[in-house]
């Protein structure tokens, strides 16, 4: 089971660490709530053949439980990435790195105090260590690089965004139980709805800027990529090992955004970026063998029956 999990967190994060890259690459080409919303119109297009038939049998579920998934929606897809596209033009992609290395630390502490979740001291470590090569890769190998680390609004935003996307971690643990494809479209119509406010205001303040063909790229990629092949792999690596476990993972995002970085813009691989990719993959398996035992321990004990 574990192993089904790690293959689809993996993918969920190298398409991820493909958004940072596309976040990047759409500044100038395509407006940060145009983005999220095109996105989005794309996504539901694209969800809507395959979970048609499945929420109209799922439909008494999400009736029931729509707010859960409006919430899940507009935390976890429409709020973080309209901040998150906002704040990369105001903030560099190495901040933006650093500050995302905190949610793998705020799903544990949500977890403990909503649901009293107990980790390790294994899982512990290896969160730090993971940490460590998020910090090694934004840095680029030099540590008194972050002493010239300036904050400014687009830092002050994307925390915002870290603790959003934390709490739809955290979050997934109530949504209802229905088939995945319902999941899905239900999701991406919350996130499609959430997302036209932010779009009918930028186009109110005069500043859309209208996609051209990078900023078209941009949007289809996020749209499959990034928005509903990533979403389903994440939400289902989430249901096999949990969000404590599952969150670690997150922090290969700027690892393999950096790797990607060298493919797709040209730069060069350097050695603090192997050291990173070690410290990271090392620090989630230390987290992952303890989590296993800890994830044993968690479970609820049923009682032995009378003989």
């Amino acid at each position: 089971m574990h192993r089904s999990a790690y293959i689809f967190l993996l993918l969920t994060t190298l398409l991820w660490g493909g958004n940072s890259v596309a976040g990047k690459l759409a500044v100038d080409h395509v407006s940060p709530m145009t983005l999220v919303f095109l996105r989005w119109v794309l996504a539901v297009a694209i969800l809507l053949p395959i979970g048609w038939r499945t929420i109209q049998e799922d439909w008494p579920v999400v009736r029931r439980h729509w707010f859960v998934l409006a919430a899940l929606g507009a935390s976890g897809f429409t709020l973080f990435n309209t901040i998150f596209y906002t704040a990369l033009n105001y903030t560099t992609a190495i901040n933006v790195s650093i500050e995302q290395a905190a949610m793998p630390v705020l799903i544990i502490v949500a977890n403990f105090i909503f649901f009293r979740l107990r980790v390790s001291w294994a899982q512990i470590a290896g969160v730090v260590l993971t940490i460590f090569g998020v910090v090694l890769t934004a840095c680029h190998g030099d540590p008194r690089r972050l002493l010239a680390l300036q904050l400014n609004f687009g830092d002050a935003i994307m925390l915002v965004a870290v603790v959003l996307y934390s709490g739809y971690s955290v979050g997934l643990r109530m949504k209802p139980v229905m088939r995945w494809q319902s999941l899905m479209l239900s999701l991406a119509v919350a996130a499609l709805i959430t997302s036209l406010p932010f779009f009918l205001w930028e186009v109110a303040a005069g500043k859309v800027i209208v996609p051209d063909a990078r900023g078209w790229t941009v949007i289809v990629y996020t749209a499959i990529g990034a928005s509903a092949i990533s979403q389903i792999t994440y939400i289902r690596g989430n249901e096999l090992i949990g969000a404590n476990r599952a969150g670690l993972f997150i922090n290969l995002v700027p690892i393999f955004g950096t790797l990607l970085s060298v493919l797709i813009v040209g730069e060069t691989f350097q050695l603090y970026q192997a050291l990173a990719l070690v410290l990271v993959l090392g620090g989630i398996a230390l987290a992952e063998y303890s989590g296993r035992k800890t994830a044993i321990l968690n479970r609820p004990r049923v009682p032995n029956r009378p003989a």
